[in-house]
């Protein structure tokens, strides 16, 4: 029986948002106890992999049915964690390591993983977003990302881009938020002939809750090209998805998953759509942290 997860976190957001959403999907498949862990130093999993010592504190933790983990920091630990005291590891994204040695992997798609058995790609990252079914079109969300290393920033194109938006029929009222990419004059420049629609929400001013309650409501989300995670989180909401352009200084794996969902109709770019046209909602259900779930309790008939 699935009944423990081990959840090693090594507290970077993406990975820990990665790892969170599909303990949570497992948990609401069969009402799992969670345990998060930090991951164990080099030294430490090496120890525990070779002579079999692990931290005191773990004699105390009910053993694990399932170790998960997001990162390359947590690999080792969780070899090291099914060494000493069993259960099945299930690693998210591709790892450092030899595939055979984990026993499933979830990779994103864009990362080509090969045809195994205990392989699934993914189609993007996971998260812990879920469908809402509480989407308004009237209410519209606008998430402003900032320079990366594959994208560069150009504010007037993105202000031109926000004003045509504004300016559509629908939805009534828009929210935009930042990120901590964005650079910090970026919302002085903002067109003001909606403004009575638009309510700006800074970054700073949102706490851990504020985008998911956000995402469980807007019915129509606008997400700069950048912002690759947050275009997959407003997918699994269930809402129409829109993209931003931003310059791209070069081509990327990720990215192209992106474009793929473009060619398959779930999201729209900017360049492929008027003013006039209704955002298309996605064709279908997207929820790829439940999916990986369920793919994981078949594969082990829990």
């Amino acid at each position: 029986m699935l009944r423990v997860v081990w959840r090693f976190s090594d507290g970077k957001a993406g990975h820990d948002n990665q790892s969170r959403g599909l303990s949570e999907a497992l948990n609401r498949l069969r009402s799992v106890e969670v345990v998060t862990l930090a991951p164990l130093s080099p030294l430490q999993a090496l120890n525990g992999l070779a002579l079999g010592r692990h931290p005191p504190d773990w004699s105390s933790l009910p053993a694990p049915d399932v170790l998960l983990g997001a990162g390359h920091r947590t690999h080792l630990s969780l070899l090291a964690a099914r060494r000493l005291r069993g259960g099945r590891v299930v690693v998210l994204m591709r790892p450092s390591w030899p595939l055979a040695l984990f026993d499933l992997c979830l990779i994103p798609e864009h990362d080509a993983p090969p045809v195994r058995s205990y392989v699934l790609a993914t189609r993007g990252a996971l998260n812990r977003i879920q469908p809402s079914a509480r989407l308004d079109d009237c209410q519209g969300l606008l998430l402003i990302g900032g320079p990366s290393t594959h994208f560069g920033w150009d504010a007037p194109s993105l202000y031109r881009q926000i004003a045509v938006v504004l300016a559509a029929a629908t939805p009534l009222e828009w929210t935009l938020t930042t990120s901590r990419r964005t650079p910090p004059d970026f919302l002085e420049g903002l067109p003001s002939p909606a403004a009575s629609r638009l309510t700006v929400v800074p970054v700073a001013h949102t706490g851990p809750d504020w985008l998911p309650a956000q995402l469980a409501r807007a019915g129509q989300v606008w997400v700069t090209a950048d912002s690759v995670s947050m275009v997959y989180e407003a997918l699994t909401a269930g809402a129409a998805v829109g993209v931003l352009e931003m310059p791209q200084r070069q081509p990327n794996r990720i990215q192209c998953g992106v474009e793929r969902l473009m060619a398959e109709g779930w999201v729209t770019a900017f360049a492929q759509w008027s003013p006039g046209q209704v955002l298309p909602r996605p064709p279908a259900g997207f929820n790829e942290a439940e999916r990986c779930a369920r793919w994981m309790v078949a594969q082990w008939r829990a």
